[in-house]
C-alpha cells in the first residue's frame, strides 16, 4: 500500500506563454515528496524490466523506454516515407496533439490492462493504491489552497 502521505502533490503553475491572467497558459508542475520520487523511480524500473523481459511493448512504442528516442521514431516515419515514394504511392500523414492527454487517462482501464500484462496481486495491489485517493493542493507565491482529492 502506498501511504497517504505520499498522495499528496503540491502544485505550482508554471506560466507557458501568452496571456498571463488565462489560466490555460500555465502548466501544473506537481511536486511530490522525496521519498515517494524515489518509490515511483524503483516501481518504473522494475515495471520496464517487466515489459522489456515479457515482450508485451510493442516494438514501435518510442516514449518513455529506453533506447527507443523521438529521433528514432521520426526515423521510422520519414524511412516509411521514403519507401512508399520509391514505389511511387501516395503519402498522407495525420498528425494530432492530444493536450493534457495524461489528465484524461481512465485509472480503472489503466488497472484493467495492467492486469492483463501480467501484473498481478501485490504488485497490482500497490498500482491500485498509488492511483486511488490522490490529494493536492496549488501554491502561488506564499498562497496555498486548501487540500482537495483529485
Amino acid at each position: 500500500m502506498v501511504p497517504d502521505s505520499f498522495t499528496l502533490a503540491k502544485v505550482i503553475p508554471v506560466f507557458k506563454k501568452g496571456v498571463k491572467t488565462e489560466p490555460g497558459n500555465y502548466r501544473p508542475i506537481s511536486l511530490l515528496t522525496v521519498i515517494d520520487k524515489i518509490l515511483e523511480k524503483l516501481m518504473y524500473t522494475r515495471l520496464c524490466e517487466f515489459l522489456q523481459k515479457y515482450k508485451i511493448l510493442y516494438e514501435f512504442q518510442f516514449g518513455f523506454r529506453k533506447h527507443h528516442s523521438t529521433v528514432l521514431a521520426l526515423l521510422e516515419v520519414i524511412d516509411k516515407i521514403y519507401q512508399h515514394i520509391d514505389k511511387h504511392e501516395f503519402v498522407i500523414g495525420i498528425y494530432l496533439d492530444l493536450q493534457k492527454v495524461c489528465d484524461t487517462v481512465n485509472h480503472n482501464i489503466l488497472l484493467y490492462k495492467v492486469q492483463n500484462c501480467g501484473i498481478r496481486e501485490v504488485i497490482y495491489q500497490w498500482f491500485k493504491s498509488y492511483l486511488s485517493n490522490r490529494k493536492l493542493f496549488t501554491c502561488i507565491g506564499d498562497t496555498c489552497s486548501h487540500i482537495g482529492s483529485i
